[in-house]
């Protein structure tokens, strides 16, 4: 099962040899230091550390530089471990996106786009209230069921909030083309997080 840690490019398009037009996201990955691997007995799991997005020394702390010293591995910005590799992996290792293949199936996972806070149409589709003379319910949330009993709100109600910037992982996904000279992955369909944001990229199934 390889797995690597790269960047999102942003998206664009590759026609096939039938003409057909395919949407792909590109991905930047790698090359990528094995800084760790974690074994049940020592660890009590199974996993290897990624290191990825190398930046000035003065960024880090010195016991990352550390750790990172130990695996011969340059200042790196993102540490990220993945469970279950099927890989055999040692400290030092290089992991490239050669490791994976095209039509491949593979998941990403990333923080998604913020988009603050929100109300209830945009975050959770409710539909607006009537917009004829009088109306003072246009895109306001309505009733919450609450009354004097039981005199509160419940939890996991629906209702405006902070949107997005949460952790997402999208599945299915298929390795339509490799560029390893250029460390580049496209991958068919959108992926999420903002352009220039740090994605995972491992196999699905």
């Amino acid at each position: 099962m390889p797995a690597i840690v790269g960047k999102k490019l942003g998206m664009t398009q590759i026609f096939t040899e039938d003409g057909e037009s395919v949407p792909v996201t590109v991905i930047e990955a790698g090359p990528c230091k094995v800084t760790a691997v974690r074994a049940p007995e020592a660890d009590g799991y199974a996993a290897v550390q990624l290191a990825w997005g190398e930046v000035a020394e003065r960024k880090l702390t010195k016991a990352e530089l550390g750790h990172l010293k130990a695996a011969e591995a340059a200042p790196m910005k993102h540490l990220v471990e993945f469970r279950e590799l099927d890989r055999e992996s040692v400290v030092g290792d290089e992991v490239t996106v050669a490791e994976f293949e095209e039509g491949q199936r593979v998941k990403v996972s990333a923080v998604t786009i913020g988009k603050g806070f929100q109300g209830t149409i945009k975050r959770h589709n409710f539909s607006r209230g009537p917009v004829s003379h009088g109306s003072r319910n246009v895109r306001a949330p309505g009733s919450i069921g609450a009354s004097a009993d039981p005199a509160r709100v419940f939890k996991g109600q629906k209702m405006p909030g902070r949107m997005g910037a949460a952790r997402s992982t999208q599945r299915g996904l298929e390795v339509f083309r490799i560029d390893a000279e250029r460390n580049l992955l496209m991958l068919r369909g959108s992926v999420p997080g903002p352009k220039q944001g740090t994605v995972e990229v491992r196999t699905d199934g």
